[in-house]
């Protein structure tokens, strides 16, 4: 797969592992349309590196399909999807004084990290197999997993189930999609340096870094992108997750 002048659709595009690779891709040539709910920091991405903004919400049946056609208008059909939109929200089973677990927080843990990802990648998909082969093959989907799908700690029920499914779809995905031609990937990062872990201290930063037996530190979004980057260029790389986390192994907490 080349990267001049073909299209790329990044959710989660406006920080993060998304903005990284919104940059990435934008460098190698590519016309990237940013899908996020973050309206500020996506419109100036997608000013600083040449390409769009969308304000979607994944989990949207309309919003997504809309925001689909959107980016097709200006940038012709999408043959890259990279997936990194999601969250997350610890939550213990049983939490203080016997409280069961809410179960909306869960449900919207599953709804934005699973059912957003699936969402984006069947409509994403049906659009790229009606379209005409690019070289050897029509595209490449990328998807977000997290170690947490293999290794959930302490209160990350729900992430790990989200992460987890997402990490099983992508066999079973990549198959469906192999008649036309489309290759499907996910990617399970470690311990990364995202929104999620910069509100920390610096400390908590450094002593997470630690944990990683090497390199001894937070993963940087960059490289991230530089994975995403080697698996749209390798052909061979399709139905697989692949573990990004400096050969991390999560304990309990």
């Amino acid at each position: 797969m080349e990267f001049q002048n073909v299209a790329a659709v990044v959710t989660g595009g406006a920080s993060g592992l998304g903005a990284a690779t919104a940059r990435r891709l934008a460098a190698r040539g590519c016309k990237v349309a940013l899908f996020d709910m973050n309206e500020a920091l996506g419109t100036a991405l997608a000013g600083e590196i040449g390409g769009m903004f969308c304000a979607v919400d994944i989990t949207s049946d309309e919003g997504v399909a809309a925001a689909l056609d959107e980016a097709a208008a200006r940038h012709g059909t999408a043959r890259i999807l990279v997936n990194c939109a999601g969250i997350s929200r610890p939550a213990k089973t049983v939490g203080r004084e016997f409280a069961p677990a809410p179960l909306a927080g869960f449900r919207q843990l599953i709804e934005i990290n699973l059912v957003g990802t699936f969402n984006v990648i069947s409509k994403f998909a049906a659009r790229l197999a009606a379209a005409d082969p690019h070289g050897d093959e029509r595209g490449v989907i990328i998807n977000t997993a997290s170690v947490a799908a293999f290794e959930g700690q302490v209160g990350q029920a729900s992430y790990a189930a989200s992460k987890g499914g997402v990490a099983a779809m992508t066999l079973p995905i990549s198959r469906d999609l192999a008649p036309h031609g489309i290759r499907v990937m996910t990617i399970a990062p470690g311990l990364f340096l995202t929104p999620m872990l910069l509100g920390l201290p610096q400390d908590v930063r450094d002593s997470l870094g630690r944990q990683v037996p090497f390199p001894s530190r937070l993963g940087k979004p960059e490289e991230y992108a530089m994975l995403v980057e080697s698996i749209i260029t390798n052909p061979m790389l399709n139905g697989e997750t692949i573990r990004l986390d400096g050969a991390i192994r999560m304990g309990p907490k």
